[in-house]
């Protein structure tokens, strides 16, 4: 065997030996079928500090099934991203916990078709997403209005659309708020504090953290949570 040969065997074992720790060690897997898809990589990311990390990936040529690992300590939101070179991003959010999460989607709607089975916090955020996904197609309605009474310079029509917004905008916030309530004891609750109801009055957010368990405010979300209230105590 020539030096060239046994440099290039050392380096696959060496690839083998980490990749198949990985997998071992990993107690996290997500299963995906993108229908469609002939190239491209997916990643399963998460949020970093000041920027996103990639955790896995895996080099899609001719199959559309993949399967993703990572090691997890607690429930998070995760990300399956697709690159597929063609100058735009591809990403499908969903709360991951330890186990088996699958995701099924097209190529053609990457992002709309995706149906999600994993963990119960996911099956909670779908159920918080679809109520407010009605909001947020009123508020569409809404700024479609808007838009033509501006056209027509019809001034009480805009005044009156503009009351509407606001009104629809609180009900929103009201509806995260007891949602994130009446699930105390999930990680989902100071998620949604922290990122769908952060400009909502501070009181309502103190009482979401206030009313959280204990387990719920030692997790990931529930500690950021409460330094971003510290933080803002700390401001005033």
């Amino acid at each position: 065997m020539t030096k060239l040969n046994k440099a290039l065997s050392l380096i696959i074992l060496v690839v083998l030996a980490v990749s198949c720790g990985k997998n071992n060690d990993a107690n996290f897997t997500l299963k995906g079928h993108i229908k469609g898809l002939k190239k491209g990589v997916v990643y399963l990311q998460k949020d970093g500090d000041s920027t996103i990390i990639d955790l896995d990936s895996m080099v899609i040529t001719g199959q559309p099934e993949f399967n993703l690992h990572t090691n997890l300590e607690e429930p998070i939101l995760l990300y399956l991203k697709l690159f597929k070179n063609d100058g735009e991003e591809h990403y499908i959010p969903f709360f991951a916990d330890k186990g088996i999460t699958e995701i099924n989607t097209t190529l053609k709607n990457f992002n709309f078709n995706s149906e999600i089975k994993g963990s119960k916090q996911h099956e909670l955020l779908e159920q918080y997403l679809g109520i407010i996904s009605q909001f947020n197609n009123k508020n569409l309605d809404i700024i479609e209005a808007r838009f033509n009474a501006q056209k027509n310079n019809d001034s009480i029509a805009v005044d009156s659309l503009g009351r509407i917004t606001d009104q629809l905008l609180k009900r929103k916030y009201a509806y995260t708020i007891q949602f994130a309530m009446n699930n105390k004891d999930s990680e989902i609750a100071p998620y949604l504090a922290l990122y769908e109801a952060r400009n909502a009055n501070p009181v309502y957010i103190d009482s979401i953290y206030n009313n959280l368990t204990t387990e719920i405010k030692n997790s990931f979300y529930g500690k950021k949570l409460g330094k971003a209230i510290t933080d803002r105590e700390a401001t005033k």
